[in-house]
């Protein structure tokens, strides 16, 4: 397996370094110390810069004024914004513009997407469903209506069969701050759609709800909402690759966050000294921070694995969901255990408001339970192994 990346990857890379240098982990008030969201809003300063660097035009194609690159760039600027806990929904809006770019209606592509680019729209999706344990297209119901009450200038009502949207999507990351949400839904005749709503559209309804990592999110009520039918992706398919990115990019995440509290945890007990010498020369200390260099390596090689067969759409023994669920499987418990032996060897200065370890230990479990914890993912992988037998 050939791990070098191109010369549009590593630059991608070193850009997101340079506009992350400036961020800090602890530039809002501490979860552990306010009841309700640290910020009402995302960091805009910062969305502003990842324009201006070009950044948020990654993934989009030349005609929408990107330069086009793969789910590989995107993960390794994902790695990167992780390690500042970067308050900006970068997933989201990278998932849900590529997947309308891939898949949506080319008008409203021409319209969005370079937009998107230049930061001026925020996206993002509902993916955990109404309770964050059954599938996210299942909470909404979409149902065609013969003739629409059109949202588009110059289009008369009736001109195009529309949509109506009924449920409930729990979780919404940043919905308050989003121009666009992406909703997934079902027909009824086993068909998964994506809506693209505006928070602002008549029946919609947006409950605040608190993230463990302290972050506004939203509940997102339909009730009755009508959209146009060049809003809704119905392409077989489409839910299930933008999940995958969603779930890929969470990988992504939960190896950088992995990434930054290891090199955390090195420093202190490099500094830290018992009985005259640094904590880090006892043996048990060394294996247990060489066991999480283990998870952090385990986590990187399955998510470019991942992320390179989503990419490429080579074959393999197993369908591409399978390697995004082992991705997920590591990056779950990986994560999880990394900042278990973190605070572990921090001892009580873990634990301390005025330390930043506590706001890592906040996200990676945010990060963990996104998208299903590794148990569910074990279980996709279970299925898949049973129906597709291995010579």
């Amino acid at each position: 397996m050939d791990f070098t990346f191109t010369e549009e990857q590593q630059a991608a890379t070193e850009a997101a370094r340079a506009v992350f240098s400036g961020v800090v982990p602890d530039g809002v008030p501490s979860p552990a110390l306010v009841p309700g969201a640290v910020a009402e809003d995302i960091d805009r300063p910062l969305w502003a810069r990842l324009a201006s660097g070009d950044l948020l035009s990654l993934t989009l194609s030349p005609e929408h004024g990107g330069a086009g690159l793969d789910l590989v760039a995107l993960c390794l600027v994902l790695r990167e914004s992780a390690k500042v806990l970067a308050r900006v929904p970068l997933l989201e809006t990278y998932a849900v513009a590529m997947a309308l770019q891939r898949y949506g209606d080319a008008r409203l592509a021409a319209e969005l997407l370079p937009r998107v680019g230049r930061g001026e729209l925020v996206l993002t999706v509902g993916a955990n469903g109404s309770t964050g344990h059954d599938p996210a297209e299942l909470a909404v119901t979409a149902r065609r209506e013969a003739h629409a009450k059109s949202n588009r200038p110059g289009e008369a009502d009736g001109d195009a069969a529309g949509w109506v949207l009924d449920g409930v999507q729990s979780g919404v990351p940043w919905a308050q701050a989003a121009d666009w949400i992406a909703v997934p839904a079902h027909t009824g005749k086993g068909q998964a759609v994506v809506a693209l709503i505006r928070p602002t559209h008549d029946g919609v309804t947006l409950a605040e709800q608190v993230s463990t990592s302290g972050e506004l999110f939203a509940e997102l009520r339909l009730d009755s909402v009508r959209i146009d039918s060049n809003a809704l992706i119905d392409t077989a398919g489409a839910w299930e690759w933008l999940r995958a990115l969603l779930t890929t990019g969470t990988c992504a995440l939960a190896l950088g966050l992995g990434e930054a509290v290891l090199t955390m945890t090195s420093e202190y007990t490099g500094k830290r000294e018992q009985f005259g010498f640094p904590v880090a020369t006892f043996q048990s200390v060394a294996v247990q921070t060489a066991d999480r260099y283990i998870d952090l390596r385990a986590m990187e090689v399955t998510l470019w694995q991942a992320a390179w067969r989503i990419s490429t759409g080579a074959g393999g023994a197993l369908p591409a969901e399978g390697d995004t669920a082992v991705a997920k499987i590591w990056a779950s418990d990986g994560v999880r255990r990394v900042v278990q032996t973190a605070q572990h060897l921090h001892g009580g200065f873990g634990a301390d408001t005025d330390y930043p370890l506590h706001r890592f230990h906040a996200w990676a479990k945010q990060i963990e339970l996104s998208l299903g914890p590794a148990a569910a993912h074990e279980q996709a992988l279970g299925d898949l192994l049973a129906t597709h037998l291995l010579s």
